[in-house]
C-alpha cells in the first residue's frame, strides 16, 4: 500500500515466480480467481464450439463452467468412492473425435491417478488441464500436482490451504505458447498497454493479494503437514466406527483441504453435531449433472458413485491450528451419534 502500486507490480511478478518454482513449472500467470484460471486454460487450448472435455460431476461448479463458457461440452465420468477423484478406467470409453481435453480434479486435496490419464492423452492426442484448486502442495508420486498436465489451475479463495484475503488464482504451465496467450488474455488481449491483439478479459491478481500470498507461501508446507497430522488423528479416533473415512492412495500425498467422511445418515449426523456446537459443511451436496443450470445437457447419464457419495459426504472441521482437544470433542460427538 505504501508503494501506491496496486495492479501488476513487483509483488505479483515475484509471487508468480515463487509459486511456479514451488510447483516446479516454468511459468505462473496470476489471475482473478481459480474459476478464471480454468476458463483461460480451456481457452488457451483453443477449445470451443462443438468440442468436448472429459471431467467429473463431483466438483465445484467452476470446473464445468469453464468448459461450457468456452462453448464446449463436458463429458462426465464417475468417481472413485475412496478418493472422490476421477475413475480413470471410464475415460477411454468417453473419448470421441470431438474430444479435445481431460480435466481431472484433485478434489479435497487428494491427487487423481495421473499416469493413466497422461497415457490416454498421449494415445488420443488430448490435452490435460489439472484442476488443482483444492490441492496446493499435494503430490502424485513425489511430483506436485499442477505440474503433471499441460496446464495447472489453482484458486486462492481464503479457505484454501493457500488462501488470499479475497479472490485470486494462478495458472502454471511449461508451455511458452500457452503462457503467452493467458498472460495477454487476462488483460484485454494486450501485447502492450492499449494494444489488444485479440478479445481478452480483465482477470488480474492484484498486488495486495500477491503480497499476502508471498508471505503465506512460506508456511504452506508446514500448514499442510499440520493438516495431515490432524487427518491422522481423526483416522485414529474414528477407527472402527460405522462410517467411511477418507482414503490416501499409495501414489498420493493428500493435503486435506477438506477431511470428508461418509455416513448413510449424513443429515442426521450433521444436525446432531451442530446441536453440540460443531459446525460441518457438505462439499458438495448437488453434483454438476443435477444442477438446474445443467439439466438436459446429458442423456442417460449414469453416475452411481457420484450420486451415492453426494448423499453421504460430510466435511469435518480441519485447519492448521485445530487442537487435539477440539478433535477429540468432534470425534466423541460422532461416536455418540453413530
Amino acid at each position: 500500500m505504501e508503494s501506491g502500486w496496486y495492479i501488476f507490480g513487483e509483488e505479483t511478478e515475484n509471487f508468480e515466480d515463487e509459486f511456479s518454482d514451488y510447483i516446479g513449472s516454468k511459468y505462473g500467470i496470476g489471475v482473478n480467481s481459480g474459476s478464471d484460471a480454468l476458463f483461460l486454460a480451456v481457452k488457451a487450448l483453443g477449445i470451443g464450439e462443438g468440442d468436448e472435455v472429459i471431467t467429473v460431476s463431483q466438483t465445484f461448479i467452476s470446473t464445468a463452467d469453464a468448459i461450457v463458457r468456452n462453448g464446449a461440452k463436458p463429458l462426465i465420468v464417475d468417481i472413485d468412492q475412496d478418493s472422490f477423484t476421477m475413475d480413470v478406467s471410464q475415460i477411454e470409453d468417453k473419448i470421441t473425435d470431438d474430444t479435445k481435453a481431460i480435466i481431472p480434479v484433485h478434489l479435497y486435496g487428494h491427487p487423481v491417478d495421473m499416469d493413466p490419464i497422461m497415457e490416454l492423452a498421449g494415445k488420443h492426442n488430448l490435452q490435460v488441464i489439472e484442476d488443482a484448486c483444492q490441492a496446493h502442495g499435494a503430490e502424485y508420486k513425489g511430483k506436485k500436482v499442477g505440474k503433471i498436465g499441460d496446464i495447472g489451475c489453482f484458486s486462492f479463495y481464503p479457505i484454501k490451504n493457500l488462501g488470499a484475503y479475497g479472490d485470486g488464482g494462478i495458472v502454471v504451465t511449461d508451455d511458452e505458447e500457452y503462457e503467452d496467450y493467458i498472460r495477454k488474455a487476462r488483460e484485454y488481449g494486450q501485447s502492450k498497454k492499449y494494444y489488444s491483439d485479440f478479445v481478452g478479459m480483465n482477470s488480474r491478481l492484484d498486488e495486495l493479494q500477491a503480497a499476502i500470498l508471498r508471505v503465506k507461501l512460506k508456511y504452506l508446507d508446514e500448514w499442510n503437514e499440520r493438516k495431515r497430522k490432524t487427518a491422522r488423528k481423526y483416522d485414529e479416533l474414528l477407527d472402527d466406527l460405522p462410517l467411511i473415512r477418507p482414503d490416501e492412495k499409495d501414489y498420493a500425498k493428500h493435503v486435506y483441504h477438506q477431511y470428508v467422511i461418509q455416513h448413510e445418515d449424513r443429515d442426521g449426523l450433521a444436525s446432531y453435531l451442530e446441536e453440540n456446537g460443531i459446525k460441518t459443511l457438505i462439499h458438495y451436496p448437488i453434483p454438476v449433472h443435477q444442477q438446474e443450470a445443467y439439466i438436459g445437457m446429458w442423456d442417460d447419464l449414469d453416475l452411481p458413485i457420484t450420486d451415492k457419495v453426494c448423499d453421504e459426504i460430510l466435511s469435518l472441521p480441519i485447519h492448521p491450528f485445530i487442537s487435539d482437544e477440539e478433535i477429540r470433542k468432534i470425534c466423541g460427538a460422532i461416536k455418540s451419534f453413530v
